[in-house]
């Protein structure tokens, strides 16, 4: 799933492209959204929110053609685990080997046009009620008031739930926005703590440690597409742990694991090393774990997408 690193990315391309520019194309394909027009309306800026993206399209104004005039709006979307926004010129051909039959919303001004595909979730709500949507969400790792206050913020919200595994509240959204299970993996691994480690274990100190890493980590993310924890671009060599299941740690050669963390249906997988990472360890038989990807069953069963 895209972290806040690609969705801050995919804010920052999408801004250049649409903001203060009047849509001439609207289409938004998603059944609750199908009849909805926002032709002749300015975008006024694109931001992300964790894993969230918002475009906001000003309102219009009251006149003889339409007396109450319309509220400014914003479009939400978030890409789950498939989901991307693509930008290319007005009029030119959309440079990607995605599928048209993927494609869930077209947002176009005169110079750029804007394609969201395999979106997650689409949402059309008054700007003034975003809070709908995002006011659920912890301090943005990369929000612009992100700070020492914030950090203790979170730090005293992970402290509330002291028996709560730390890889598990790490990709709780409430707690911080924005982690996904590359940089909680790569950060605990960074940090020498079990991702099963109880929160309560941990001093304060250890905690501040860990968001503030989490923080680097993810700025360092925006300045390159190519997400990595380790200084490596090239592909295989971009994560100690993530995603590396069956291989040997970079750092001391032990096999990493890979097991569910957190309460079904909101577990996702967390990655380790046993022996660089001490601490507890989830139930392991033992048998041979393939890396991520590499053609295994899925861990647990597919469940239904959630809100994150």
């Amino acid at each position: 799933m895209p972290e806040g690193d690609v969705v801050w990315r995919s804010a920052q391309r999408l801004h250049a492209a649409l903001a203060g520019r009047e849509l001439v194309t609207s289409d938004l394909r998603w059944p609750s959204l199908a009849a909805v027009d926002l032709r002749g309306r300015a975008v006024q800026e694109v931001v992300s929110r964790g894993k969230h993206l918002l475009v906001r399209v000003a309102g219009t104004p009251a006149g003889p053609s339409a007396p109450g005039g319309e509220p400014a709006v914003t479009l939400h979307s978030h890409l789950r685990m498939e989901g991307s926004w693509h930008v290319h010129a007005t009029g030119g051909p959309w440079r990607t080997a995605r599928s048209q039959h993927g494609v869930r919303a077209v947002l176009a001004n005169a110079e750029w046009t804007a394609v969201g595909h395999r979106l997650g979730m689409l949402d059309l709500v008054r700007t003034a009620d975003e809070h709908r949507l995002v006011g659920h969400l912890g301090p943005d790792v990369l929000g612009p008031v992100w700070g020492p206050e914030a950090v203790e913020r979170v730090v005293a919200t992970l402290r509330e739930a002291p028996e709560r595994p730390v890889g598990e509240a790490l990709l709780d959204q409430r707690v911080l926005a924005g982690v996904g299970t590359f940089f909680m993996a790569e950060v605990l691994f960074l940090r020498g703590t079990s991702p099963w480690t109880p929160v309560g274990s941990l001093a304060p100190a250890a905690l501040r440690a860990v968001v503030e890493l989490v923080h680097r980590l993810l700025v360092a993310g925006t300045k390159d597409v190519a997400q990595s924890s380790t200084g490596e671009t090239s592909h295989g060599a971009r994560a100690w742990v993530h995603a590396r299941s069956g291989q040997p740690c970079r750092r001391c050669g032990t096999t990493v694991r890979v097991a569910p963390i957190g309460v079904a249906p909101h577990d996702r997988v967390a990655f380790s090393c046993p022996h660089c990472q001490p601490g507890p360890r989830p139930t392991d038989d033992g048998a041979t774990q393939a890396p991520l990807g590499a053609g295994r069953q899925s861990l647990r069963p597919q469940r239904p997408a959630r809100r994150g």
